[in-house]
């Protein structure tokens, strides 16, 4: 039930312990633990020793401004270059969407990563921790899009996940700083920001992450906290039945329901599967809050895990994966074009 973050770039020895827990259902990968490939490889490989089964190894991968892992990886545009391309030719911004996809996902999974929190489906609305990161102000446009997107994890091996329900594009703040309220009633939210959410559902998206935003029309407690939001609409209008990720219960729109614990337990009553604590300071404290607690279904878990995937080599020598890569670089800025 709980997905949580590590110190560095190998296991401390009480994270060791700590892993084998039955509440913790994966982890989660910054930059913090990242120095190469190899290393890499060395650290998924000794959380697998520990946690062999329904166990998800997860990152931030969504290219442009939010790309954990840099240095030996390809540079992936953010996601606003395909939106603009859209524009200009849908149909290839169409296949670009699902060549970023297939490229990012490839290449984690090539490293036994199982899963890369993307896309973004938010709407490209002036959210300053947003900004480039979604494809487009248009929902119709980024619902094609994230389809698209979708489609290319998927054949990739990888599960794609959807964020930032309902929707992080329309406001300004940045949850990661500040608490953040939109006050549109649902009806207005149901127009524009859900109907990407809708699309990626029917392409087949596993989970779906909420955001840290409180909408008082619809409910006084944040998204994330709210069955409103996860059971009422989600799951019940738009009939998802998959995995429901929280965001970081570090954020400091998270601290409307309390302490790290009460954070934990108020996202697990509302209906999220699975808890982000992405700072290990936090875990021991997150991870208290659950004793006792039914863990997460391992079916559920197990709908995450990455398929076998090829090996580095194998990529590389693989020639579709080089013409996706060299598509890709036709969006990029120009210093972030070099893999």
């Amino acid at each position: 039930m709980l997905i949580v973050g590590i110190e560095g770039t190998q296991l401390a020895p009480h994270e060791h312990a700590r892993l084998l827990a039955p509440e913790i259902s994966g982890v989660i990968l910054f930059t913090r633990n990242y120095a190469n490939r190899d290393q890499l490889l060395a650290l998924v490989g000794s959380i697998r020793e520990l946690r062999d089964g329904e166990f998800v190894v997860c990152v931030d991968h969504e290219g442009g401004p939010v790309q954990r892992f840099r240095e030996g990886f390809t540079r992936l545009p953010p996601l606003a270059r395909i939106g603009e391309l859209y524009h200009r030719d849908r149909d290839a911004a169409i296949a670009m969407a699902e060549m970023h996809a297939i490229v990012m996902a490839s290449e984690l999974r090539a490293c036994d990563i199982d899963l890369s929190f993307a896309p973004v489906v938010d709407l490209a609305r002036g959210n300053r921790v947003i900004g480039e990161r979604a494809f487009d102000p248009d929902p119709q446009v980024v619902a094609e899009l994230a389809a698209a997107y979708v489609r290319g994890m998927r054949l990739s091996g990888m599960a794609a996940t959807l964020k930032h329900y309902p929707g992080h594009g329309s406001v300004p703040e940045d949850t990661h700083l500040e608490a953040a309220i939109d006050p549109r009633p649902l009806a207005a939210i149901r127009g524009s920001d859900l109907v990407p959410f809708a699309e990626g559902i029917a392409a087949g998206a596993e989970a779906v992450m909420v955001a840290h935003i409180t909408y008082p029309a619809v409910d006084p407690l944040a998204a994330g906290y709210s069955k409103t939001w996860i059971d009422g609409v989600l799951r019940g209008e738009l009939g998802f039945r998959g995995v429901v990720f929280s965001d970081d219960v570090g954020m400091a729109a998270a601290e409307s329901a309390g302490g790290i614990g009460e954070r934990v337990t108020a996202h697990l009553d509302a209906g999220c599967d699975l808890v982000l604590v992405c700072h290990p300071s936090m875990v021991d404290a997150a991870l208290e809050s659950v004793r006792g607690r039914v863990p997460c279904a391992a079916e559920k878990v197990a709908t995450l895990c990455g398929s076998v995937a090829e090996g580095w080599e194998a990529l590389l020598d693989d020639p579709q994966h080089a013409r996706y890569i060299a598509a890709l670089r036709t969006l990029a800025a120009p210093e972030a074009a070099s893999a």
